[in-house]
């Protein structure tokens, strides 16, 4: 809890924040909407009616695991805040860290998923490659401009909360 005067870090519930939300994107759109992949579409086919059940499966436990990075840095994020919500909610701060977590959950899942374990790729073919590359590249990119953002704003000033 934040004490008058005092100034409320953000970056922990907003990188997790922000690995949770990217990981829904991830799920909702190149999983669901797209259909572009699954969580093992490179090692279990969807052509059949067990492989998609499996992939559903693991479509599931990661959405589980995004939707508990949501809920945690939710819950982090309002253990620290008794007052000044819309301040919190406001800060270029907060979202800053955010887009940082989404860059990480790209990075991360891209590294493992994509190149090491190899066990889908964002757009399977012949450029899966340049696809599963840009993929990283946004991550970085996220980083990055989270970062700087962060950076360069004002923390958040609970005081007059």
């Amino acid at each position: 809890m934040a004490a008058s005067g005092d100034t409320l870090s953000v970056k922990a519930p907003g990188i997790i924040l922000g690995i949770g939300l990217g990981g829904f994107c991830d799920g909702i759109f190149l999983h669901q909407v797209f259909q572009w992949h699954h969580m093992f579409s490179s090692k279990i086919t969807v052509d059949t009616v067990d492989g998609l059940k499996m992939n559903t499966l693991g479509d599931g436990v990661f959405h589980t695991v995004t939707w508990l990075s949501v809920l945690f840095g939710l819950w982090l994020l309002y253990s620290r805040v008794t007052q000044g919500r819309r301040k919190v909610w406001s800060s270029p701060v907060l979202w800053a860290w955010m887009l940082n977590g989404w860059g990480w959950f790209n990075l991360i899942e891209g590294l493992v998923d994509h190149q090491l374990l190899g066990i889908h790729h964002v757009l399977s073919g012949p450029n899966q490659f340049l696809w599963d590359m840009g993929f990283l590249a946004s991550g970085v990119i996220f980083i990055g401009l989270g970062w700087m953002i962060a950076r360069k704003s004002t923390p958040i000033d609970l005081s007059y909360a």
